[in-house]
């Protein structure tokens, strides 16, 4: 069994290797200072920025050269607000024209209500990114079957939601999850409706690789503070995963009576 060791337990991804476990986005912060302080204290070495919410003809551009600037973070464009398949390759080949890298998250979520993502437009669009060599970590449903057919793909990680964006509802797709941990190959990322760090500590626990985190922190009362809590909770729940936790099952008493000495 792996013993923990924050210092060489590495989370390796198309090849890089990553010490924190904890993705943030970018998203709903009060301002970049804000950001940044979160950033500091989470540990993360990966943050995702909308590609829609940058000018990426300008290096200066607050957002971005706030991220770009810190060169322990990987940035991880997103296709957030992406429609459909042929809106996310665009944005992802306008990226990498710019500058960014080849690495992108790709989202495609046709509804802007509750930006559930689109099953056949995500793989679409993943099957074509991949093989303009693009190293994509796809957001999706917790679909088992879809995320084995992105593994297939050859897309790096899968990133399932726990429950809809921004929601702070936690793991409420957590059987499917399971399955999907089981199954795959490539890194498990539980992204979306994580609100407390108790529900990113549970989804390590569960074997998910890594979480990614972006409105419970962006809109609390002390981001940087909340950032460093879940920053504890997934070390936590990584820990507590590899120690070989006893399964759940029936009630059994920790101190029984089978044995005593009489």
């Amino acid at each position: 069994m792996k013993s923990y060791d924050i210092k060489t337990d590495e989370l390796v991804i198309a090849g890089s290797a990553f010490r924190s476990r904890l993705f943030l986005g970018s998203g709903k912060f009060s301002s970049i200072a804000a950001m940044n302080s979160a950033i500091e204290e989470s540990g993360t070495e990966m943050v995702t920025v909308a590609l829609r919410r940058v000018d990426l003809e300008n290096p200066s551009d607050d957002l971005l050269s706030a991220v770009t600037g810190n060169k322990k973070i990987r940035l991880l464009p997103n296709t957030s607000g992406a429609r459909d398949a042929d809106e996310a390759v665009r944005l992802c080949r306008l990226a990498r024209e710019m500058g960014c890298g080849n690495w992108v998250k790709l989202e495609v979520t046709p509804d802007p209500r509750f930006l559930l993502p689109d099953p056949i437009e995500t793989l679409k669009a993943a099957e074509i990114l991949v093989k303009e060599g693009f190293t994509v970590l796809p957001y999706i449903n917790a679909d088992p079957i879809l995320a084995k057919r992105l593994e297939e793909a050859g897309c790096a990680t899968v990133m399932p939601l726990g429950s809809p964006i921004g929601s702070n509802r936690g793991l409420r797709t957590e059987d499917n999850l399971r399955i999907i941990i089981g199954m795959s190959n490539v890194p498990v990322v539980v992204d979306a409706g994580i609100g407390a760090p108790s529900q990113a500590a549970r989804a390590m626990e569960m074997g998910a690789d890594a979480v990614l985190v972006n409105t419970a922190i962006a809109t609390a009362g002390d981001p940087a503070s909340l950032a460093g809590a879940f920053r504890m909770a997934v070390e936590a729940g990584r820990r507590a995963m590899l120690s070989g936790m006893p399964p759940e099952g029936d009630a059994s008493a920790s101190s029984p009576l089978d044995g005593l000495l009489r």
